[in-house]
């Protein structure tokens, strides 16, 4: 009797431990079995993403999960989900379900209620499923075409890029460029030593001329050179007063630059002159006459 006792007390611990791990596999997938719900059917044809507990929202606000998925052999492309739902929540004849897909939870299920119905589903209907394409789907049905059609244009890119960095050229102008950079670097130094040797001789030297410029300025300044103008000016003056009395008649210089008259009887006196004088260079007995008594 002991011994069935113990055999009992093991079985009964060991159906406690089943219903245990039941209870607590379902609460780590979210059912509450201990919640009071509403279970309905959804038909689609295209599950991807949903998973066991997966949720189900209205307006953003959680009423359930999905409870099983079983595709239905029946028909073609058909997948039915079993969802439970809180034991409140009443669906408008008309509601559907909207499959999202999500970046980061997998998919999700919306339910779009129509509020223009005043009848409801009973539990154990089944909802029409339809499927939304999300952000992944987005970008699966229009980037990644775009990207494939780009790849052979990369790999011709990332081909003739290749051939660039592999050609001799390349390298040719790269060695120029540091035989370049070091002649610069030689320059730069020699250009520093230039700096901080004449540079301040030249300096120097300008100070001082700018010293001397300074002093030349200063004496400028010192001299009278209104008097200057004025001595020039009557210097000026005095020099067309004769250029003007050289040009009129009313005295001799004047006569003997104007009068052409005078002019060539000076002309022939002169000629007289000197006719007279060879005459008696040539005749000398003629003009000349010695007598010793």
């Amino acid at each position: 009797m002991g011994k069935f006792s113990k055999e009992i007390k093991i079985g009964i611990t060991t159906i406690l431990s089943l219903v245990l791990l039941y209870i607590g596999v379902n609460y780590l997938k979210g059912i509450n079995l201990f919640k009071s719900a509403n279970y309905y059917y959804v038909s689609c044809n295209n599950v991807r993403d949903i998973t066991i507990s997966s949720p189900v929202f209205v307006e953003g606000f959680k009423i359930g999960l999905v409870r099983s998925i079983k595709y239905d052999y029946s028909s073609i492309d058909r997948i039915t989900l079993e969802i439970n739902l809180d034991k409140g929540m009443k669906i408008n004849k008309g509601s559907y379900i909207s499959i999202e897909s999500t970046l980061l939870s997998g998919a999700e299920l919306h339910l779009k209620l129509n509020r223009y119905a005043s009848e409801y589903y009973k539990s154990g209907d089944m909802l029409e499923g339809r499927t939304k394409g999300g952000m992944l789907t987005s970008v699966e049905d229009r980037i990644v075409p775009q990207v494939a059609d780009f790849m052979p244009k990369i790999d011709s890119i990332l081909t003739g890029l290749q051939a660039l960095v592999n050609h001799p050229a390349l390298s040719q102008s790269l060695t120029n460029l540091e035989s370049t950079t070091k002649q610069l670097e030689t320059a730069s130094k020699q250009l520093n030593t230039l700096l901080g040797r004449d540079v301040p001789g030249i300096v120097s030297g300008l100070k001082t001329t700018s010293s001397n410029l300074s002093a030349f300025s200063e004496d400028l300044n010192k001299l009278d050179l209104n008097q200057s103008i004025n001595s020039l000016n009557a210097t000026l003056d005095n020099i067309n007063t004769m250029a003007v009395k050289l040009n009129s008649k009313n005295n001799s210089l004047g006569l003997l630059l104007n009068d052409t008259l005078l002019y060539r009887n000076l002309n022939l006196t002169l000629d007289n002159a000197s006719g007279l004088l060879l005459d008696f260079k040539q005749n000398p007995k003629r003009y000349v006459r010695f007598s010793l008594f």
